[in-house]
């Protein structure tokens, strides 16, 4: 009997009953009889029936369901965030609608319609690399939809945000490698218009200047957030007359490529270049060298995002937004530690 997408009126069909009562028993509604319930359940059970949750939404004006949109899941770091995301709204009773953007803000325009479409409770987002504006999840604001953004946010958005300390993090980290006897340190950094680009960035030239380095423009590559670009950010750099004796990458998979790129023309880690990456992926600690990085603590910077959408979807709005920090820690390893620096 059970069958694809059964309705109220095959339910009630085969009861040979009104759609209202079979509406009010699944509910149990007193003046449903106990045995007509347990008939309608059990029938509803057998079937395959599930309540239709938009025509349930648009009924009672409310819905159950939180959006989410994150850049890429097969970054570990969006992998965390979105489960502690994922917790913290089912405990509340919430489920997700989750969806990436693949870096594309063309997708990701898309993909805030289809969050507004299907009548979200409220949203979470990063964006994407290549959004610029955030006229898109203007419009979900517009809407009346609560918006959080974390890790990746938007200045032009005034929403609640979650962020890392990523300017401080990003000086830890060249600080080390000064401490470590590194003295011509490079930068493979994101696109230019992200806003964790721009921090790590300035986190970069200030651990220098404070240490007396001088700051090598040549020295500051831009581009994307993945291996290709962490390849080629290496490339350039060990191709230059006086190449750099350490490189601070904007994130692990950018580090990772050029960790790859160093290997293959032969040099070691840390004796010939150090490096480092940011966001702490499990592979950071299988590879020889194991990589230094930073840990942003994704899965409790996803439970923060969602504690504050689930406040303020119930109605717990502060005056003002506030950017929330979660702060993250450096991770010292093998691949920036000279040995005779190393402990």
């Amino acid at each position: 009997m059970k069958q694809s997408n059964p309705t109220l009126k095959d339910l009630a069909n085969e009861l040979g009953v009104s759609i209202s009562t079979v509406s009010r028993a699944l509910h149990q509604h007193p003046t449903i009889s106990k045995e007509t319930i347990e008939k309608a359940r059990g029938l509803a059970e057998k079937m395959g029936y599930y309540p239709n949750g938009v025509a349930k939404s648009l009924q009672q004006k409310s819905t159950t369901t939180i959006g989410v949109i994150v850049p890429e899941i097969r970054h570990y770091f969006f992998s965390l965030a979105i489960d502690g995301i994922e917790d913290v709204a089912y405990r509340a009773g919430y489920t997700i609608n989750m969806s990436k953007s693949n870096e594309d803000v063309e997708r990701e325009v898309l993909n805030t319609e289809s969050m507004i479409s299907n009548r979200i409770a409220g949203l979470i987002a990063s964006v994407s690399q290549t959004t610029i504006g955030g006229l898109h999840f203007q419009r979900v604001v517009g809407r009346g939809i609560p918006l959080v953004f974390f890790d990746r946010v938007l200045d032009d958005i005034d929403v609640n945000k979650v962020i890392s300390n990523d300017f401080d993090r990003a000086y830890k980290t060249v600080e080390h490698l000064v401490e470590s006897g590194y003295r011509r340190i490079a930068h493979l950094a994101g696109p230019k218009q992200l806003v964790i680009t721009r921090e790590r960035l300035h986190g970069y030239r200030a651990a220098q200047v404070d240490h007396g380095l001088e700051i090598n423009e040549e020295m500051i590559i831009f581009g994307d957030l993945n291996e290709s670009a962490g390849e080629s950010g290496a490339r350039l750099l060990l191709g230059m007359q006086n190449p750099p004796d350490a490189i601070c990458a904007v994130n692990d998979p950018v580090a990772i490529g050029a960790f790859r790129y160093i290997r293959e023309r032969g040099l070691r880690i840390p004796e010939d270049i150090g490096i480092t990456g940011f966001s702490n992926n499990p592979i950071t600690s299988m590879i020889d060298p194991p990589l230094t990085t930073v840990d942003q603590h994704g899965y409790e910077m996803g439970q923060l995002a969602a504690s504050i959408l689930l406040a303020e979807i119930k109605g717990h709005r502060v005056s003002r937004p506030e950017t929330h920090v979660i702060k993250a820690n450096l991770i010292i390893r093998k691949s920036s530690q000279l040995a005779r620096h190393a402990d």
